[in-house]
């Protein structure tokens, strides 16, 4: 299942509350606003005054053609004004930055032409319309993968919102694996349920095990259909017991893919490299192998990371890196 991509010059902004509703969509083709419902009351304030004040409440969502391909897919309707994709990147930077400048909070989704396609066909929409583009951008903001806008320029946002879109992607595959592997033939038990059950105490245990610092972790699972790869980063304190603090959704991310590898029974290895301050950095290895999470020894840790994935020809060690045997982190299950 291939990362999802979004694309688009399209922002969409709605609002209810309790005096009024204002809609404004801007796209490529212009933009149209009207407003229903009883006027605010607001003491000393103009309409004018109000309207802003709802203005910078209300959130906008701008889909992005990030990639040169769906740029030129979306040249294909008449209705698409722009004509260089250099020149649409700068007006949609402008946008944003008018944007902030109001005060209103917006996201921004990457924009994808193949599903735009597919949702005019479903909803009966003309997909050369700048409404149609508005309509599918409004969806992007409760079901896509999209960032905040924090004043980053463009050419710096467009990878952010890859590989959010990738990691994304990449979660909803592993969840829909793990929903299909049914139950157990001799206890009836969700093999998925407790799959994840086992993976996150496996996160535990590997977090645990590494002690204060920061620690880095990638598991790799090889599926049918694609790769699944997932990256944590965890930062333990010195202080005995203390929590380690773990990046936005990165824990779900990780355990939903390590719970597909154990539950696949198939091939998968998993990394995890500390870095603490006065020592030299440690890297530790397991293998994912018949719904197992087994040790690597120092040398096959060293190997695994010294070998050059594609090529498979050897790559020099890393100076300053100390490579480790795993240690046990997966209690023994039922459904092996």
């Amino acid at each position: 299942m291939p990362p999802k991509k979004h694309t688009g010059t399209n922002t969409n902004t709605n609002t209810n509350t309790n005096t009024s509703t204002t809609s404004t969509t801007s796209t490529a083709g212009g933009t149209r606003s009207t407003k229903t419902g009883r006027t605010s009351r607001t003491r000393g304030a103009t309409g004018t005054d109000r309207r802003r004040t709802l203005r910078r409440e209300v959130p906008s969502t701008v889909g992005l053609l990030a990639d040169a391909g769906d740029f030129a897919a979306m040249r294909e309707y008449r209705s698409f004004t722009f004509d260089d994709h250099q020149d649409y990147l700068r007006h949609v930077d402008a946008l944003l930055r008018s944007l902030a400048a109001q005060g209103i909070h917006t996201t921004v989704a990457l924009f994808d032409p193949e599903e735009y396609a597919e949702y005019c066909a479903e909803q009966g929409l003309d997909p050369d319309t700048a409404e149609a583009r508005t309509r599918f951008t409004a969806e992007l903001a409760g079901s896509s993968a999209g960032l905040p806008y924090a004043g980053q320029p463009v050419d710096e946002l467009a990878p952010l919102l890859l590989d959010e879109a990738v990691r994304q992607a990449t979660w909803e595959y592993a969840t829909s694996l793990l929903a299909g592997v049914g139950t157990c033939a001799d206890c009836g038990e969700d093999i998925g349920e407790a799959s994840f059950e086992r993976a996150a105490a496996a996160l535990e245990r590997l977090v645990a095990g590494a002690g204060p610092g920061h620690h880095h972790l990638v598991c790799s699972v090889p599926t049918e259909a694609e790769q699944l790869v997932a990256v944590l980063h965890a930062d333990v304190g010195e202080e005995p017991g203390a929590p380690p603090r773990i990046e936005g959704r990165e824990g779900l991310d990780f355990v939903t893919v390590l719970a597909a590898g154990l539950a696949l029974g198939g091939p998968g290895g998993l990394v995890l490299r500390s870095t603490t301050e006065g020592f030299r950095d440690r890297v530790h290895g397991w293998r994912l192998d018949r719904g197992r999470l087994t040790v690597l020894s120092a040398a096959a840790v060293f190997n695994a990371y010294c070998t050059d994935a594609d090529t498979g020809e050897p790559v020099a060690p890393e100076p300053g890196v100390e490579y480790c045997p795993g240690y046990e982190v997966d209690a023994p299950g039922p459904h092996r």
